[in-house]
């Protein structure tokens, strides 16, 4: 499949919130508080004349997926980028041909494309600030092999995911990642 198939294949905004069963509530809650500054909504309103379309390869489990949709979707309204998802585990064919460091099915992945279907940017799965303030932090994991590796790792992820829901910093962080591409 061409990528304007896959676009047509996916899900409008709505139709995804409402099949999501994971992070629903918490996406929404980053969705209503999240603001675009003016200045990124005068970047944004530039670019409406591209008439772009991005598909978001995502699932609703994904904790970067909880801080990076609500966002995307915030971009796409203000540069009326027609919006689609696609669920990675059941769109893998789409989804290993934008592995992450060529190995990692790593989602989100926003693919932005132009009318007649040409990919324009791919970005994703995180801004690289959030990136290096994840290493950083897993650096402070004990071993694999360490018998509280599993309860410090789900800490951590407990403590990502809190700050993802609550710092507009984060969400301003990601913006930039997004619209600095576009």
């Amino acid at each position: 499949m061409n990528l304007n198939q896959w676009f047509e294949k996916g899900m409008a905004a709505d139709e995804y919130i409402g099949s999501m069963k994971k992070n629903k509530d918490e996406m929404l809650s980053i969705y209503e508080k999240f603001r675009l500054t003016a200045e990124d909504q005068s970047k944004l309103e530039a670019l409406k004349e591209q008439r772009l379309r991005v598909i978001a390869l995502t699932e609703d489990w994904c904790g970067d997926a909880l801080l990076n949709n609500p966002i995307l979707m915030k971009i796409a309204e203000a540069a009326g980028i027609q919006l689609r998802f696609l669920l990675r585990d059941q769109n893998l064919e789409l989804m290993d041909q934008y592995l992450t460091n060529g190995t990692s099915r790593a989602i989100p992945i926003y693919i932005f494309l132009n009318e007649e279907g040409t990919e324009k940017v791919v970005w994703g799965p995180r801004a690289p600030e959030m990136q290096t303030l994840v290493t950083e932090k897993r650096a402070g994991l004990p071993d694999k092999d360490a018998p509280d590796f599993q309860e410090k790792q789900m800490a951590l992820y407990k403590e990502l995911r809190e700050s993802y829901q609550k710092d507009a910093g984060i969400w301003q962080t990601v913006a930039d990642s997004i619209i600095s591409k576009l």
